[in-house]
Protein backbone atom coordinates (compact mmCIF):
# COMPACT_ATOMS: atom_id res chain seq x y z
CA UNK A 1 0.00 0.00 0.00
CA UNK A 2 1.32 3.32 -0.70
CA UNK A 3 1.74 5.79 1.48
CA UNK A 4 1.65 8.94 -0.74
CA UNK A 5 -1.56 10.84 -1.80
CA UNK A 6 -1.41 11.96 -5.84
CA UNK A 7 -0.16 15.43 -5.93
CA UNK A 8 -2.82 18.05 -5.50
CA UNK A 9 -4.06 19.52 -8.95
CA UNK A 10 -4.18 23.19 -9.62
CA UNK A 11 -7.53 25.34 -8.59
CA UNK A 12 -10.33 24.75 -11.01
CA UNK A 13 -11.97 28.24 -11.76
CA UNK A 14 -14.48 26.98 -14.26
CA UNK A 15 -17.64 25.56 -13.24
CA UNK A 16 -17.66 21.71 -12.98
CA UNK A 17 -20.23 19.24 -11.72
CA UNK A 18 -19.61 16.64 -9.57
CA UNK A 19 -21.55 13.63 -8.41
CA UNK A 20 -20.59 11.20 -5.44
CA UNK A 21 -22.31 8.32 -4.95
CA UNK A 22 -22.43 6.48 -1.37
CA UNK A 23 -23.26 3.48 0.35
CA UNK A 24 -24.79 3.67 3.06
CA UNK A 25 -23.44 0.39 4.80
CA UNK A 26 -20.72 0.81 6.88
CA UNK A 27 -21.37 4.11 6.97
CA UNK A 28 -18.89 5.37 9.79
CA UNK A 29 -16.06 4.73 6.81
CA UNK A 30 -18.52 6.10 3.98
CA UNK A 31 -19.15 9.17 5.68
CA UNK A 32 -15.24 9.77 5.62
CA UNK A 33 -14.65 9.07 2.46
CA UNK A 34 -17.43 11.46 1.72
CA UNK A 35 -16.53 14.57 3.87
CA UNK A 36 -12.63 14.11 2.59
CA UNK A 37 -13.44 13.87 -0.85
CA UNK A 38 -16.27 16.79 -0.66
CA UNK A 39 -13.50 19.45 1.07
CA UNK A 40 -10.71 18.19 -1.18
CA UNK A 41 -13.31 19.18 -4.13
CA UNK A 42 -14.33 22.40 -2.38
CA UNK A 43 -10.69 23.19 -2.25
CA UNK A 44 -9.89 22.63 -5.75
CA UNK A 45 -12.80 23.56 -7.59
CA UNK A 46 -14.51 26.08 -5.60
CA UNK A 47 -17.40 26.69 -8.60
CA UNK A 48 -18.12 23.25 -8.62
CA UNK A 49 -21.72 21.81 -7.90
CA UNK A 50 -21.34 18.47 -5.67
CA UNK A 51 -24.30 16.50 -5.41
CA UNK A 52 -24.42 12.95 -3.14
CA UNK A 53 -26.61 10.50 -3.97
CA UNK A 54 -26.96 7.71 -0.94
CA UNK A 55 -27.97 3.87 -2.12
CA UNK A 56 -28.27 1.03 0.24
CA UNK A 57 -24.54 -0.69 -0.18
CA UNK A 58 -21.96 -1.06 -2.37
CA UNK A 59 -23.86 -3.50 -4.70
CA UNK A 60 -26.17 -0.78 -5.55
CA UNK A 61 -23.88 2.28 -6.26
CA UNK A 62 -23.40 1.04 -9.99
CA UNK A 63 -26.82 1.51 -10.72
CA UNK A 64 -27.13 4.79 -9.74
CA UNK A 65 -23.54 5.31 -11.63
CA UNK A 66 -24.82 4.50 -14.34
CA UNK A 67 -28.06 6.78 -14.11
CA UNK A 68 -26.24 9.66 -13.62
CA UNK A 69 -23.60 8.84 -16.21
CA UNK A 70 -26.47 8.74 -18.78
CA UNK A 71 -27.95 12.10 -17.54
CA UNK A 72 -24.45 13.47 -19.33
CA UNK A 73 -24.29 16.49 -17.11
CA UNK A 74 -21.37 15.13 -14.88
CA UNK A 75 -17.84 15.95 -15.24
CA UNK A 76 -16.69 13.15 -12.69
CA UNK A 77 -18.58 10.52 -10.66
CA UNK A 78 -16.97 9.63 -7.65
CA UNK A 79 -18.15 6.13 -5.84
CA UNK A 80 -18.08 5.65 -2.33
CA UNK A 81 -18.48 2.78 -0.30
CA UNK A 82 -16.70 0.07 2.35
CA UNK A 83 -16.88 -3.27 2.12
CA UNK A 84 -15.47 -5.80 5.04
CA UNK A 85 -14.10 -8.48 4.74
CA UNK A 86 -15.80 -11.78 6.31
CA UNK A 87 -15.70 -15.26 6.83
CA UNK A 88 -16.87 -16.12 3.09
CA UNK A 89 -15.26 -14.72 -0.50
CA UNK A 90 -18.81 -12.87 -0.59
CA UNK A 91 -16.41 -9.61 -0.25
CA UNK A 92 -14.09 -10.47 -2.85
CA UNK A 93 -17.07 -11.05 -5.03
CA UNK A 94 -18.83 -7.82 -4.52
CA UNK A 95 -16.02 -5.50 -4.91
CA UNK A 96 -15.18 -7.46 -8.44
CA UNK A 97 -18.76 -7.23 -9.48
CA UNK A 98 -18.73 -3.48 -8.63
CA UNK A 99 -15.39 -2.77 -9.97
CA UNK A 100 -15.95 -4.50 -13.30
CA UNK A 101 -19.34 -2.54 -13.31
CA UNK A 102 -18.17 0.95 -12.68
CA UNK A 103 -15.65 0.50 -15.50
CA UNK A 104 -17.81 -0.36 -17.75
CA UNK A 105 -19.93 2.50 -17.43
CA UNK A 106 -17.17 4.85 -17.30
CA UNK A 107 -16.09 3.68 -20.99
CA UNK A 108 -18.85 2.98 -22.46
CA UNK A 109 -20.85 6.30 -21.28
CA UNK A 110 -17.02 8.52 -21.78
CA UNK A 111 -18.13 9.80 -18.11
CA UNK A 112 -14.68 9.58 -15.83
CA UNK A 113 -15.94 7.42 -12.70
CA UNK A 114 -13.85 7.25 -9.62
CA UNK A 115 -13.84 3.81 -7.68
CA UNK A 116 -13.47 4.77 -4.07
CA UNK A 117 -15.30 1.77 -3.25
CA UNK A 118 -12.90 0.32 -1.05
CA UNK A 119 -12.46 -3.67 0.22
CA UNK A 120 -10.56 -3.72 3.68
CA UNK A 121 -9.53 -6.79 5.86
CA UNK A 122 -10.35 -5.29 8.80
CA UNK A 123 -11.51 -1.78 10.54
CA UNK A 124 -8.04 -0.64 11.31
CA UNK A 125 -7.31 -0.37 7.87
CA UNK A 126 -10.68 1.11 7.05
CA UNK A 127 -9.92 3.90 9.54
CA UNK A 128 -6.73 4.61 8.21
CA UNK A 129 -7.78 5.13 4.70
CA UNK A 130 -11.03 6.64 5.40
CA UNK A 131 -11.04 8.46 8.90
CA UNK A 132 -7.27 9.70 9.13
CA UNK A 133 -6.16 12.65 7.38
CA UNK A 134 -2.74 11.22 5.64
CA UNK A 135 -3.45 8.43 3.21
CA UNK A 136 -7.30 9.28 2.79
CA UNK A 137 -8.72 7.91 -0.10
CA UNK A 138 -11.80 10.14 -0.18
CA UNK A 139 -9.35 12.82 -0.83
CA UNK A 140 -7.82 10.99 -2.99
CA UNK A 141 -10.56 10.07 -5.05
CA UNK A 142 -11.13 13.98 -5.69
CA UNK A 143 -8.33 14.95 -6.54
CA UNK A 144 -8.38 11.86 -9.24
CA UNK A 145 -11.74 13.80 -10.38
CA UNK A 146 -10.91 17.27 -11.06
CA UNK A 147 -7.59 16.00 -13.15
CA UNK A 148 -9.27 13.45 -15.29
CA UNK A 149 -12.50 16.15 -15.43
CA UNK A 150 -9.63 18.81 -16.58
CA UNK A 151 -8.08 16.61 -18.70
CA UNK A 152 -11.75 15.61 -20.66
CA UNK A 153 -12.30 19.20 -21.00
CA UNK A 154 -9.31 19.76 -22.75
CA UNK A 155 -9.62 16.70 -24.94
CA UNK A 156 -13.48 17.59 -25.81
CA UNK A 157 -12.26 21.55 -26.35
CA UNK A 158 -13.54 22.95 -23.17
Amino acid sequence: MTKESPSRPATVKTKRTFEIVASRFNAQFVDGLVDHATQELSALAPEATVSIHRVPGSFEIPVVVRELASQNKADAIISCGVILQGETDHAQNLSRSVTDALQRIAVERGVPVINAVLSFDNEDQACARCLENEINRGTEAARAAVEIANVLSELRGG
